[in-house]
């Protein structure tokens, strides 16, 4: 490898470490050097002073060629003037990696099944370590609070700079918060975690590398929101701004000499129209506009860097300017290349995972996938192992249905009541799941909290067709043609749509579930749809019921507050009650206005957010949160099931994971810019 000194302004910094080798830690072999103040990673001085070393830097030996593939990019700097001054040190979980290689990744489109492959090139200001509890420092190099958690403020990493080689530093992450998080022209509604309290916050700039946030109430949960969320909280000004009325007088002049009505539709072209980071580059949303833009993609802090996207799917490249070094200097990432492929077919991706052309796969993996895989791991190169999942299969009526007598029906909680009793749990278990589940009520929360009671995971999760008979005879929904299945009270054919997406849900047990309802008089059709039908769907009030995998651990829910406030999750995930989260985002003017009970839930998460965890009013505003929503069957629970972790054999320095969720954000944890493909 060619090695490259460290700066002058960094080698100053570091004047009193001792010149020698550094030794090449990893967490399997730590060579006798104490841990640093967080897990499996170190400041650049702190590692140094605890090996007693000056840490010697390299390069991968084809960054070149792959800077030169980034339309755009000028030619690339040494080393020295690409790393921060102050890069983030990693110590690999097994061994130093090797450079090289291609990664292959399997998603279903351009904004389906993409959160597990951007989860592998993701940064934020903070992550969790991979004990899930932990939060560590990332693109930031540190953060502190005040006292009664209102101000928030970071460090950034001198000499920090963006895959284009430009500055990064505070004045990228002011312009995220206040030029497009808070713009309706970018995003129509601001989403839950920039509000605090459901007022904005301020963000100021200290100086070029310290940036800080501002609450009007408490809201401790903000740096947990950081550490597990995709939205990234920082965005190249140098780039977007030059589009943004605000920053640039002349960003329509600007955009229009590009093709474009103003500056907004270019930072659309660029950024999408929410927090979402998988929307469509310029080189698939504008391919006829493309080559006269300045760039093909936005700028990043990521460990690759998209240069080609088109229907078929993605091909990136490491970033030249990524800022972590492993301990022996080495600029991450090891891995060369990405290539992202997209198959909208359940089928073809399962028989592509078979046959061994993916390095790592979770999402969209079902646990009924797991014997076929099983049996061709060792054949055909590749390694599954199964994990527990937080969340899990959940269904949701539609409470807000344009049909009237739907949503009658479906608002009344004594058919909620009977529809969660007339799931066979026990059923669901042995045969989609091969018994490794535990038959659980959705509570909101996951992990399950000290301050649940344990009443609420079984309430109304027992099987008891009879009680589902009774209740529904009770709201006047009985057989009145003799087919054996139920009518609406007045009279109307009620056929349940049951549309499932097997990227959110198995199939497989939507129809034990649609033949345990129909066993009860409720007649329903299942039919599998993709993703972005079914998400399409749910965002234009179409569903009868809704079915993703669906809750969240307590500290995502203390920095975004978005699964107790109607529709009671985004876009991506699954949601219900689409006119009462209408009536929200309009304050009123629109929509259909929400039942006492879940305006009381919308004020009673914001106080949560801002209450000390583990203090009394935390516990209590917690347990109300969950009787709210399990009392009132807003979400029906299946079972905690079990997932599939699935990578390629030739993938180094992979981990055990602790779960198979989103929650945490999916690989973010476990630092896959280390890892590395060993043929």
């Amino acid at each position: 490898m060619k090695r490259i000194l460290l700066s002058s302004a960094a080698l100053t910094v570091l004047a009193g470490a001792a010149f020698a080798s550094c030794p090449a830690v990893t967490v399997a072999d730590p060579m006798g050097v104490a841990p640093g103040a967080f897990p499996q990673q170190f400041e650049l001085a702190e590692f140094q002073g605890l090996a007693n070393c000056t840490l010697t830097m390299a390069e991968n030996p084809d960054i070149a060629a792959m800077n030169a593939r980034i339309r755009g990019n000028p030619e690339m700097p040494a080393l020295a003037d690409r790393l921060p001054s102050e890069p983030l040190v990693v110590a690999p979980y097994t061994a130093i990696g090797t450079y090289g290689g291609v990664f292959n990744a399997l998603s279903n489109a351009t904004e389906a099944g993409t959160s597990d492959f951007m989860s592998v090139r993701h940064v934020n200001l903070v992550r969790y370590s991979d004990d899930l509890k932990t939060i560590v420092p990332n693109v930031a190099k540190s953060w502190s609070w005040n006292e009664d958690y209102t101000q928030l403020t970071f460090v950034l990493r001198a000499g920090h700079k963006w895959s284009d080689g430009q500055p990064f530093g505070a004045q990228d992450v002011k312009f995220w918060y206040d030029n497009l998080s808070l713009d309706p022209n970018v995003i129509e509604t601001p989403k839950d975690y920039v509000l605090a309290g459901g007022e904005r916050m301020t963000v100021d700039v200290l100086d070029p590398q310290t940036v800080r946030f501002t609450m009007t109430s408490p809201k401790p949960g903000l740096l947990d929101h950081f550490a597990s969320h995709y939205a990234q909280g920082f965005q190249p000004k140098h780039f977007l701004g030059q589009f943004h009325p605000d920053i640039n007088p002349d960003a329509d002049t600007l955009a229009q000499a590009l093709g474009f009505e103003n500056g907004y539709a270019v930072i659309m072209a660029y950024y999408g129209s929410s927090d979402w980071m998988d929307t469509p580059t310029p080189m698939l949303a504008h391919p006829d506009k493309v080559a006269n833009m300045p760039l093909d993609a936005a700028p990043t802090l990521e460990s690759h860097i998209v240069i080609s996207e088109t229907t078929e799917g993605r091909q990136f490249v490491a970033n030249p300017y990524f800022y972590m070094v492993d301990t022996a200097g080495n600029q991450l990432p090891y891995i060369n290349e990405m290539d992202e492929i997209f198959v909208g077919e359940s089928e073809v991706r399962l028989l592509k995972l078979v046959n061994g052309e993916v390095d790592y796969k979770a999402q969209a993996l079902q646990i009924d996938y797991v014997p076929l895989l099983m049996e061709n791991q060792e054949k055909n190169g590749f390694v599954v192992d199964l994990k527990p999942d937080i969340t899990m299969p959940t269904f949701a009526f539609n409470v807000t249905s344009d049909d009237l007598e739907k949503r009658k029906v479906f608002g009344d909680l004594k058919f909620r009541q009977a529809m969660s009793v007339a799931m066979n749990r026990a059923e669901i278990n042995e045969v989609a799941m091969f018994g490794l589940g535990e038959p659980v009520q959705y509570i909101g929360f996951s992990p399950t909290p000290d301050f649940v009671t344990p009443e609420w995971e079984q309430h109304f999760a027992q099987f008891d067709p009879d009680m589902a008979k009774t209740l529904l005879d009770e709201i006047g929904m009985v057989d009145t043609d003799g087919d054996g299945m139920r009518e609406l009270p007045n009279g109307d054919k009620l056929v349940l749509n049951l549309q499932v997406a097997t990227q959110g849900m198995s199939i497989k047990i939507v129809e034990l579930v649609g033949q345990t309802w129909r066993d009860v008089g409720i007649d329903n059709t299942v039919k599998e749809v993709t993703s972005d039908e079914y998400r399409s769907a749910q965002s234009s009030n179409q569903l009868d019921v809704t079915m993703w995998e669906k809750s969240v651990p307590l500290s995502v829910v203390l920095g975004n507050a978005e699964s107790f406030i109607p529709p009671f999750d985004n876009y991506f995930n699954m949601r219900t009650a689409m006119l009462w989260g209408e009536w929200v985002d309009s304050n009123g003017a629109s929509g259909v206005e929400p039942p006492a009970y879940v305006k009381q839930m919308m004020e009673d998460v914001i106080a949560f957010q801002s209450a000390a965890v583990g203090t009394p009013e935390s516990d209590a505003l917690g347990l109300k949160l969950v009787e709210a929503m399990t009392g009132n069957l807003l979400f029906i629970g299946t079972v905690k099931e079990k997932k599939p972790i699935y990578r390629s054999a030739a993938l180094q320095n992979f981990t055990e994971f602790k779960t198979a969720s989103y929650a945490y954000y999916r690989t973010y944890p476990y630092r896959p810019s280390q890892w590395f493909l060993q043929e």
